[in-house]
């Protein structure tokens, strides 16, 4: 239950060729604690509950718990969510033996499109694709959490 994953910004649209599935996902957070996240999800129809613990000091890792819901759950779940709901398309890309999820933002955080991989150990290698741009794996500013209370079109770029 432990989810290791190394977070980048993504430079292009190329992904979108190479993408072998997309899911459309809202997201409201019950909770936004740095110690513990409580997030709820629609994935297409799919509803999820997700909890995740603080992060480790380089950002890599942290505790993840999550249970399918029904859309129903979700939909009366996102009513007690606090402020700010992530709206947002997730497309798949498989890079030799990873796969890399990309999510491209909509609403009052349009423009942001960022991927994640998740790896078995902190040390694991892979292969970087031409359209992925800088890292940012443990800049809290990039969360999804961070993302619903401080939209990237309200940052000083």
């Amino acid at each position: 239950m432990i989810e290791i994953e190394r977070k980048f910004l993504v430079t292009s649209s190329n992904f979108k060729n190479q993408a072998f599935k997309s899911t459309r996902i809202i997201q409201g957070f019950l909770n936004r604690d740095p110690e513990r996240t409580v997030r709820v999800r629609l994935k297409d129809d799919a509803g999820v509950l997700t909890v995740k613990g603080k992060s480790s000091i380089n950002g890599l890792s942290r505790f993840e718990w999550e249970k399918e819901i029904s859309k129903e759950d979700t939909k009366s779940l996102f009513r007690l969510c606090e402020k700010g709901i992530i709206d947002k398309m997730r497309y798949e890309v498989k890079v030799e033996n990873h796969i890399f999820e990309i999510d491209e933002f909509f609403g009052d955080n349009e423009g942001l499109i960022m991927a994640e991989v998740e790896l078995q150990n902190e040390n694991e290698t892979f292969k970087n694709p031409e359209w992925l741009g800088k890292e940012v794996t443990g800049d809290i500013k990039y969360y999804n959490s961070q993302l619903s209370k401080q939209p990237y079109n309200t940052w000083q770029l």
